[in-house]
């Protein structure tokens, strides 16, 4: 792989989305600088304590690793605002199965910013018990934030969903990331959740969205990657 096709990406680099500039944060995040907001997508809380009720048990610890990484990226942030693009519970019912442990510290995110829940196919309706308001959709400075994204869309759109993960060779070995897909049109955002499953970036379903080209951010250990789609490897 040549250095022009796989760059570090400056953590402050801006990337404008119809009028409105975004910064993908190696959280899995992306922030607003002139909205002083937070977006984040896929939390999918409580995917654990799911799987655990079906026989398949996994760490009951999911729901509290995806809160403290988004409280690090808040402590960095400091945002106003912050937007959980849908799919942040698992299922109808993951609210009711939060420990208090981790709906405190759910409480203590919240603390003196606005709080938007986009509803998401997995949490189409969420309870005022969670704090904050929801809503299908919001629109900021032009552009629509949404839970799926639409291929029909005319308006710019940031959404979530498709959980898109990069896989490259680098130093002769492949590796696949959680990425962050970027195009004039949208930015389709990567799953923060600790539990969140990824759909590799050369999968049919981006084919819609990204027919005039794309930018894939990979979430590297430490740093951005800025890799060049032609070099995206199949899974």
């Amino acid at each position: 792989m040549t250095v022009a096709a796989v760059r570090s990406a400056p953590a402050s680099e801006a990337f404008m989305l119809g009028r409105l500039a975004l910064v993908p944060d190696l959280s899995g995040g992306l922030w607003l600088p002139e909205e002083r907001t937070l977006v984040v997508a896929d939390l999918h809380l409580e995917k654990g304590s799911a799987y655990a009720a079906r026989g398949v048990m996994l760490p009951p610890y999911d729901s509290a690793a995806t809160l403290a990484a988004l409280a690090m990226v808040m402590r960095r942030r400091q945002p106003a605002r912050v937007i959980a693009l849908g799919d942040s519970f698992h299922d109808r019912e993951a609210e009711n199965r939060l420990v208090p442990a981790t709906l405190a510290a759910l409480r203590q995110l919240q603390q003196g910013r606005d709080w938007l829940w986009i509803t998401g196919n997995h949490d189409p309706a969420i309870s005022r018990a969670m704090g904050g308001e929801s809503a299908p959709t919001i629109t900021v400075s032009g552009v629509v934030l949404r839970h799926e994204p639409d291929a029909t869309a005319q308006a710019p759109e940031i959404a979530g969903h498709l959980h898109p993960t990069a896989k490259v060779r680098m130093r002769g070995r492949a590796l696949r990331r959680r990425c962050f897909a970027l195009s004039q049109q949208r930015c389709v955002m990567p799953a923060m959740g600790a539990y969140a499953g990824g759909l590799n970036l050369r999968d049919a379903a981006f084919r819609p969205l990204f027919r005039d080209g794309l930018s894939a951010h990979l979430l590297g250990d430490g740093r951005l990657f800025r890799i060049d789609p032609r070099l995206l490897l199949p899974d």
